[in-house]
This record gives C-alpha cells, sequence and structure tokens, in this order.
C-alpha cells in the first residue's frame, strides 16, 4: 500500500533542525507581537501567571535549542544516528506513543500550551481555564504512558 519511498533517516534529522529554527523564529515573532499588543502588563498578570507564562514560553524556546544541538551531533555521529533510529523505529517505543494518544494528543498539548501562554499575557480568566486543561491533558498522557509502559514490561 506504500509505495513512496522512505526518507533516510538522516534526511528526516535534517528536516526535524529547520522545522526547528523556523518554530523558534515563530516564537520569537510571537513574543514581539505579544509584547506590542500590550501583553503581560503586571496590572493585568497575576505572580502565578507570570511565572506559568515565563517557564513555558522560556522553557519552550530552551527545549527547541536543545533539540536542535541534539539532531546536529546525530548528524555528524553515524553510529549514534543509527542507534537514535533504531531506538525510534523500535515498536515498542512507537506502540507506547500510539496508546499515550499518539500525534493527536500531542498536536493537543501544543494548542493547550500556546493558549495558556497567551491567556497568561492576557487574561485572568481565560488562563484559569487554560491552564487545568492542560494540566490535565498532561496529566491522561503521563498517566496513560506509565499504564501501557507497565502493561508492557
Amino acid at each position: 500500500m506504500k509505495n513512496a519511498k522512505r526518507c533516510a533517516y538522516a534526511q528526516i534529522i535534517r528536516w526535524r533542525i529547520r522545522l526547528g529554527w523556523a518554530l523558534l523564529a515563530l516564537m520569537l515573532l510571537y513574543m514581539v507581537i505579544a509584547a506590542e499588543m500590550g501583553g503581560g502588563d503586571s496590572r493585568v498578570v497575576t505572580d502565578l501567571m507570570d511565572m506559568v507564562g515565563d517557564v513555558i514560553f522560556f522553557g519552550g524556546l530552551v527545549f527547541i535549542l536543545v533539540r536542535i544541538a541534539h539532531n546536529k551531533r546525530l548528524l555528524r555521529d553515524r553510529a549514534r544516528l543509527r542507534e537514535e533510529e533504531i531506538r525510534e523505529r523500535d515498536e515498542r517505543n512507537q506502540y507506547l506513543h500510539d496508546k499515550s494518544g499518539g500525534a493527536a494528543l500531542d498536536i493537543l498539548l501544543m494548542l493547550l500550551l500556546l493558549s495558556t501562554v497567551t491567556a497568561a499575557l492576557f487574561s485572568e480568566a481565560a488562563f484559569c481555564t487554560a491552564f487545568p486543561l492542560l494540566l490535565a491533558a498532561l496529566a491522561v498522557k503521563g498517566g496513560l504512558y506509565a499504564l501501557y509502559s507497565r502493561a508492557c514490561a
């Protein structure tokens, strides 16, 4: 059924690096736009909102930079690249990812992160809605992953 050739794993890593840089640029653009719109005004946001927004946003920036550096190191070391490919394509890891929500829950988590950061910058009421939803989605993902990782052991 799949007639298309699979990309070489090194090519996939190159695309991940490009996507990481693009995401980093989008995050910086988001930061500038949010600041221009008056987001993060200390008269509007609480200490919790400020802290959560900063942790999510700057934690995301650091995470993306670390992933870009990791992927670049993989491209320089062929043995490591092969090990990573084997680990990533392992059926058990794919099964755990799929059973714990898969790509759909991963996308939902990214959207919840974005909405929580935005709400933390602008509205306490929206933040009080988005933040518990984010925590609940993380708990579901983590709980399902832990449940299925024990069942598969």
